[in-house]
């Protein structure tokens, strides 16, 4: 006890530091913006229309309930109540408010309608060096026990050289198109209308890309996209997106539509998503770790999955009121059984070998209605404050004795997650600011069974350095 109390003294005196520090700085620019067709800040990094740019985001982190931090996962921390949070931590965490990486982007003006485009982006984790890799961060936790499990979180950064990588044309009146491994509409979506733009230490979205994944961490980001976006006199908007299998079949295929228009402050998006043969990935246990020998597999990149078809529905808003904005958004995401079953064996995105596949995780269809709502408040020009709040809940979707339940005795029984979150975000200058914050999480019924904590509170400050 004394010792946790230690910690806390520490990282509140060094919130009340920086909040000072931030109350006595300059007033700030705007954010540099990123993406194909966007011309580059004039004090960027451009030569000959490809411009390098980076984001450094690090701080300081203590969590009520957690495992501990890995060097691997983007975010490091869980940020959220998770099912294997064990004890206080209080250690250095990446990417709170936004992700860690360097990139490069282009555009080249091919004649007076057209230009070329491209963009190639890769993650890292400042504290460790590494590069992101969630998967790995589930695999070292390969055959433990939950108490002994350090952070493990699947996503869509499996250590690859490049978490972006496309090319593609782009006119202001045909729009844009292009090819590559690329962020999904949702996932854009959710960075938009989040009220902490996707922030992973102070919002479910940003802490849980399930549901900017439509339904899959893993699929917040797809390989082999051709992806689409026209927009119609500044008040309409329409964008597509395709995911290639590579095959014959709708096995591993998705497919993504938005709509959405401005008038007068406020922004609406409607979108529909489908992905097939969706993987959501998870730590081997310590029985299938016995197995591995047998099967001709290595443990150090070996993973259980389970299968699924998501059908994804969403509506998004904000409202800018300035010096006010209001922000709320609506997920409903089903999951059944895919129509194209993956078998064990299957190479998952990084390298990864998926050793053991369930099929049949949803014999009955698994509904998730996520919500969120928030406000931004600048109080004056690079001081911004928000509030938010986040919840899901999940169906039964369990058969026989499980059938109906609302208890926390099975994870097929109807429960609930909800999160509040406040925090400040200083911008010094267009490239440096400084941030404190802190979300509280917490589970019910369903949704808590096997964790070994309900609730989680992570007090966050940092800095992030944008060139």
């Amino acid at each position: 006890m004394a010792a946790r109390q230690s910690r806390m003294r520490f990282v509140l005196t060094l919130s009340a530091f920086l909040a000072s520090a931030m109350s006595a700085s300059l007033p700030a620019l705007a954010q540099q913006k990123t993406g194909p067709g966007i011309v580059p800040n004039d004090d960027a990094l451009t030569w000959h229309g490809i411009t390098l740019y980076g984001v450094i985001d690090i701080g300081l982190q203590y969590d009520t309930h957690s495992a501990p931090f890995s060097p691997y996962r983007p975010a490091a921390s869980g940020n959220i109540v998770r099912q294997n949070d064990s004890q206080s931590v209080v250690g250095l965490t990446p990417s709170n408010m936004g992700q860690s990486r360097i990139g490069l982007q282009g555009i080249e003006a091919l004649n007076e309608e057209w230009s070329a485009v491209f963009q190639l982006e890769t993650f890292f984790n400042p504290q460790s060096g590494e590069i992101a890799d969630s998967l790995k961060s589930l695999a070292v936790n390969n055959g433990q026990a939950l108490a002994k499990q350090s952070i493990g979180v699947d996503g869509s950064s499996a250590g690859q050289a490049f978490q972006t990588a496309y090319a593609g044309l782009s006119s202001a009146r045909f729009g844009t198109l292009t090819f590559g491994r690329q962020v999904t509409l949702l996932s854009e979506g959710t960075i938009k209308y989040d009220p902490n733009y996707n922030a992973t230490a102070f919002g479910l979205l940003g802490a849980s890309n399930t549901y900017s994944g439509a339904g899959s961490s893993e699929t917040n980001r797809l390989d082999s996209t051709a992806k689409y976006f026209l927009r119609f006199n500044d008040l309409a908007h329409f964008a597509a997106l395709y995911k290639f299998n590579g095959s014959n079949g709708a096995g591993n295929t998705a497919v993504q539509a938005d709509i959405g228009g401005a008038y007068a402050g406020l922004s609406v998006d409607a979108y529909y998503s489908k992905v097939n043969s969706a993987i959501t990935a998870s730590s081997l246990t310590a029985a299938q770790v016995a197995q591995l020998p047998a099967l001709g597999y290595a443990s150090s990149n070996s993973l259980a999955a389970t299968i699924s078809d998501n059908t994804t529905y969403a509506v998004m808003a904000l409202y800018d009121a300035e010096p006010l904005k209001f922000f709320g958004g609506y997920l409903h995401i089903k999951y059944a059984n895919p129509s194209n079953p993956l078998s064990a064996g299957f190479t998952d995105i990084g390298g990864y070998v998926l050793a053991f596949v369930s099929n049949t995780a949803y014999n009955n269809s698994k509904t998730v209605q996520v919500y969120w709502t928030g406000v931004r408040y600048t109080v004056i020009p690079g001081l911004d404050l928000t509030a938010a709040y986040y919840g899901y809940r999940q169906n039964a979707y369990g058969s026989g004795t499980q059938a109906g339940c609302s208890t926390s005795a099975h994870s097929t029984c109807s429960g609930s997650f909800e999160a509040f979150s406040f925090d400040a975000d200083y911008r010094f200058t267009k490239h440096f600011d400084a941030y404190l914050g802190a979300m509280y999480s917490g589970v019910h019924d369903g949704v808590a069974s096997g964790y070994l904590y309900s609730t989680n509170i992570n007090p966050t400050i940092g800095v992030r350095y944008k060139f």
